[in-house]
């Protein structure tokens, strides 16, 4: 081997830790993501406390488990909470440093959410429509100002304990449908989930093109 290619390769090695590393501090600033994984077990997700830990603990495989991670998921009945009012003031952006919304209500008005910026923890793409198989459906629970519903119809599959019977509202991370209306192009709030479980299952949501994805924000 000559002592150029040797050269060369002992270039390239010495420059793998400061590629890990500024990547790895860019995900450091993270303060939103796409869950990289859901709970398995449909719109089941422990409730809210059991969606924030696995925001955690996303977000700590990811080097940003310093912050303090919400998920976007709103809940009805006595006491229920609206999804904008958990996840802190803004603003936010996902693992490549691009800002996805400067506060709440730039992110729930003309915000910069779209396929190539609702990245995972990982920095990484989620399946959107015409993918195989697609996810874009995200779990939400919520109306399109953030709020919760009201207790009539179930839109949170129990509060986030059920992966049977129930229906979960969920939005589009890649902002497209079958039709060109604003809830298809919606990111939190396009069509209740259904299927032939019952609505809550994780098949139930791999049939109308999720997989169990909710959104993650840090409050601070």
């Amino acid at each position: 081997m000559s002592s150029r290619i040797v050269l060369a390769i002992s270039f390239a090695l010495a420059l793998l830790p400061f590629f890990g590393s500024a990547a790895h501090a860019q995900q450091s600033g993270m303060t939103f993501f796409v869950t990289s994984a859901g709970s398995g077990k449909g719109a089941d997700l422990g409730g809210l406390a059991g969606a924030d830990k696995q925001c955690q603990m996303l977000a700590q495989a990811a080097g940003a488990g310093a912050k303090t991670w919400h998920a976007y998921l709103s809940t009805q009945g006595p006491g229920a909470v609206n999804a904008r009012d958990r996840i802190g003031s803004g603003p936010w952006q996902n693992a490549k440093g691009t800002v996805i919304a400067k506060n709440l209500a730039e992110l729930h008005g003309a915000n910069n959410l779209s396929k190539q910026t609702a990245l995972t923890e990982k920095g990484e793409t989620v399946n959107g429509r015409g993918d195989t198989p697609t996810m874009h459906d995200i779990l939400t629970g919520s109306q399109p100002d953030g709020t919760a519903f009201a207790a009539a119809e179930d839109r949170t599959c129990g509060n986030w304990s059920k992966s049977s019977q129930g229906s979960a509202m969920v939005g589009h991370h890649d902002r497209q449908g079958l039709r060109d209306d604003d809830a298809s192009k919606s990111w939190n709030s396009s069509h209740p989930s259904r299927g032939p479980d019952g609505g809550c299952s994780q098949n139930d949501l791999k049939s109308t093109g999720g997989n169990g994805f909710f959104y993650c924000f840090a409050i601070k």
